[in-house]
């Protein structure tokens, strides 16, 4: 099990360590309960420098964590090839709570304290 992990979270460093290569941009942000445990992905993907991001897909995890999880890492990876991700940006820990306003939670309220971000207050990954 141990092989699996290290294989399957290494596309994500190696992508990011390749550095600005240009356009379009993959953001990659990572999500979860605790700053251990990453259960959400977001993978967006910028077009240029005078655009926003204008696809954003996510996958979620609830048995193992999302970097090892080897199906969704493929997943991810078809995409990058898809929208021809020259770069790759990851976020170097967990960012925020796995929970969406509006899906979760009712927009513009705020969710209960979690032990990732170390207080209460607004989440809205």
């Amino acid at each position: 099990m141990k092989k699996i992990r290290k294989r399957s979270a290494s596309w994500l460093a190696k992508s990011a360590r390749r550095g600005f290569r240009g356009y379009p941009i993959a953001t990659v942000a990572l999500y979860g309960p605790t700053a251990d445990l990453a259960t959400k992905i977001a993978v967006s993907i910028i077009p240029d420098e005078r655009n926003s991001p204008d696809l954003l897909e996510r996958w979620f995890s609830e048995n193992i964590d999302v970097r090892h999880d080897p199906v969704v890492g493929e997943q991810i990876q078809a995409f990058l090839r898809q929208h021809q991700a020259r770069s790759v940006v990851v976020t170097d820990r967990i960012i925020g709570c796995p929970h969406e306003e509006g899906v979760d939670y009712p927009e513009g309220q705020s969710l209960p304290a979690l032990s990732v971000l170390g207080g209460p207050r607004p989440l809205h990954p």
